[in-house]
């Protein structure tokens, strides 16, 4: 009863043009990582027209879905694969939109993580390729400087650049001041190059911090991990 709910919900805002933001739907429903919600939301993507945005929007949302929302090894491979099909499409009907190049970046760099190091490093070329476009074309996207700083860090050698990692997330936290993630990946850095004095101060300001409104769930799950990176950096 509740998911008939929630997809007559998201049916009867986009029919009425309650709202045609299908950003807004997405954000809502990440925000709070409803399952529920964000099929619904895919479902209409999936029958709106297939303008680059459109596709943008479905491509964010199945690659976030997969991150928190699907269990099952195999089922998330095919949505972020999905997720890139649709990206590379928004791509291709305009190729001037960051946003675009920005979530084609990300679901590649998503499905690369999942896959693991010797898979990733044949797909980090095509990552690097759309979240640089991306940076080119929107200067001020926080999001993609996130990304970057973490494909810089996290990547094995010859291929990171802990340099590199550093500036860019300082710079997406310039542009975005109030997201606490921010502080976290940062943390992440200096533990992994044995600033564990740096790594605290990080770890400590995302408790300090509230929620981003559009990452309320992901910002209680960052709120545990600091909690273990704390005990474990206190603990050395």
């Amino acid at each position: 009863m509740k998911k008939i709910f929630i997809s007559l919900f998201f049916i009867i805002l986009v029919s009425l043009n309650f709202t045609q933001d299908y950003q807004k739907l997405f954000l809502h429903a990440n925000s709070i990582r409803s399952v529920e919600e964000m099929n619904s939301l895919i479902r209409i993507l999936n029958t709106a027209t297939k303008t680059s945005e459109n596709l943008s929007i479905l491509c964010q949302s199945l690659t976030e879905l997969a991150n928190w929302g699907i269990k099952d090894e195999s089922e998330r491979i095919k949505t972020y694969e999905k997720a890139i099909e649709y990206g590379k499409k928004a791509v291709k009907l305009n190729p001037k939109s960051y946003y675009a190049n920005y979530v084609t970046g990300t679901a590649i760099g998503r499905l690369a993580q999942f896959k693991g190091i010797i898979e990733s490093l044949f797909m980090l070329g095509d990552f690097d390729k759309y979240l640089k476009k991306a940076l080119e074309l929107n200067p001020n996207y926080s999001y993609t400087y996130i990304a970057l700083g973490m494909r810089y860090r996290d990547v094995p050698w010859p291929l990171n650049n802990m340099n590199k990692s550093e500036e860019y997330l300082k710079k997406a936290l310039e542009l975005n001041p109030k997201y606490s993630n921010i502080h976290y990946e940062l943390g992440i850095l200096y533990e992994k190059i044995n600033k564990k004095d740096l790594a605290k101060k990080e770890f400590e300001k995302v408790l300090t911090m509230d929620f981003h409104p559009d990452w309320i769930a992901q910002g209680k799950e960052t709120i545990e991990l600091v909690k273990l990176e704390l005990k474990k950096l206190n603990e050395n």
